[in-house]
């Protein structure tokens, strides 16, 4: 048999801790203020109680008849306080668990928008390099040979093709993973449009793109766009291809594509 590697257990236990830590902290604040909202109201008959008797020892301290209430709020918090000291401190440590899963979100998307920033700019930098090394007609023919395998790996579906308007050419958004009918034209002139709208508006969303050219909006489109102070305008590269059916397909790709931190003017 084979002894336990105690060791290699917490190591992973301590690993998939750290992985997940937002994740379970946030359900120890959601639980902890659960359970704060329950102590409060399980503390607040005692503390009534406790007023109670306060107001009847001051009554008859005071000679005065008893009439409620007759004490100030000073008086009630020093009467009542210690009943709410368990529902204070399991409501503290549930604000520091949602403070604690959001700040390490916040650290971790930080991460990840500095790593993304600099991949981007090496694939830039790379790009540039490509065409200077072997020509803009060479470095175009990859281009088309790469538009190529993405429609062949993702072939279009009668059922899933998303007509726009009255056009007959058959698309594929290289972002959304898309097919869809439309004109050439009327995407071009999107793209004109909004990089017009961007010299004064400062930033535009990939959705917004998607809604010129009439395409549905997506989840991840309001979370990434393009800054003009930032990439410049909106460059889409265009390739046409034949599917597997010999009809022919515009295929749309961006030479800027948008990012998340679009807003962001810094």
């Amino acid at each position: 048999m084979h002894k336990p590697n105690i060791k290699a257990a917490y190591n992973a236990v301590k690993k998939s801790t750290i992985k997940h830590s937002p994740e379970i902290l946030t359900g120890i604040g959601i639980a902890g203020m659960v359970t704060t909202t329950v102590m409060a109201v399980r503390a607040t008959p005692k503390a009534l109680r406790l007023i109670d008797n306060a107001e009847i020892k001051k009554a008859n301290e005071t000679n005065t008849p008893y009439e409620e209430p007759n004490l100030s709020k000073t008086e009630i918090i020093k009467v009542t306080w210690k009943c709410y000291i368990p529902v204070a401190i399991t409501g503290g440590l549930s604000i520091a668990c949602l403070i604690g899963a959001s700040s390490v979100n916040a650290r971790r998307n930080a991460a990840l928008a500095t790593a993304y920033s600099i991949a981007e700019t090496s694939l830039k930098e790379y790009q540039n390099k490509v065409v200077e090394t072997i020509g803009e007609k060479k470095e175009q023919t990859i281009r088309d040979a790469v538009a190529k395998e993405k429609i062949d790996a993702h072939p279009a579906k009668e059922s899933e093709i998303i007509f726009v308007g009255d056009g007959e050419t058959l698309c594929y958004d290289v972002l959304s993973g898309r097919y869809f009918k439309s004109k050439i034209d009327k995407i071009k002139k999107a793209e004109n449009d909004l990089n017009r709208r961007m010299r004064d508006e400062m930033y535009i969303s990939l959705n917004e793109f998607y809604y010129e050219i009439g395409l549905p909006s997506i989840k991840i489109g309001e979370d990434i766009g393009w800054n003009i102070d930032r990439e410049g305008y909106i460059d889409l590269r265009f390739s046409s291809q034949l599917n597997d059916n010999d009809e022919p397909v515009f295929v749309i790709d961006y030479g800027c594509g948008p990012r998340y931190d679009y807003r962001n003017l810094m």
